[in-house]
């Protein structure tokens, strides 16, 4: 039996175990040892990050050619409409190339926990909130997307990987679920 962790990881924590400027890392949260992610997460996002002890389940939800759906929620500067998602829905060319079709769709403000340090208000601006969903993980891919048609990403928060869904964990906690690969 393999070890499979679904950690929702903090806004601020490094997708790694140790640093040596101090900042958090994810042994600040989970002990177990013998689990690596899978993936990675951006320091400046929050959600689900998958560990696991099982190479084989690693590389299938890593390897761009096996296509892992990720899903993110994503709070972006301004007010777009349907229509201004099709481009992330078609692909669109990034720097390093173009992005597979994702799904996007215009969502109410979802029911989750509030982020610390909270994302900056302002009143002139209007903010909204996109589910999306991506096949590959590039670099800061999803905000790189939003910034692409012109609403710049202010809050990211990944819930979903393959099946695994983030669920009611809040962050900073985890899970060890069964797993046989």
């Amino acid at each position: 039996m393999s070890k499979l962790i679904l950690f929702n990881k903090p806004w601020g924590v490094l997708t790694q175990f140790t640093d040596r400027d101090g900042r958090p890392v994810l042994a600040d949260y989970i002990s177990m040892k013998g689990v690596y992610p899978a993936g990675r997460l951006d320091r400046d996002s929050e959600g689900l990050l998958l560990l696991t002890d099982d190479g084989r389940l690693a590389h299938r939800l890593t390897h761009p050619k096996k296509r892992t759906w990720k899903t993110y929620l994503a709070q972006v500067e301004g007010d777009p409409d349907d229509e201004d998602l099709e481009p992330l829905r078609k692909g669109l060319e990034l720097k390093d190339g173009l992005t597979l079709p994702a799904r996007a769709k215009l969502i109410a403000e979802p029911r989750i926990w509030p982020r610390d340090p909270p994302v900056r208000y302002r009143a002139s601006i209007p903010d909204r909130w996109l589910e999306i969903s991506i096949q590959e993980g590039r670099n800061r891919q999803v905000r790189r997307m939003t910034a692409a048609i012109g609403f710049p990403t202010l809050r990211l928060v990944r819930t979903a990987i393959g099946n695994w869904k983030l669920e009611n964990l809040q962050p900073g906690e985890w899970i060890q679920i069964p797993y046989r690969s």
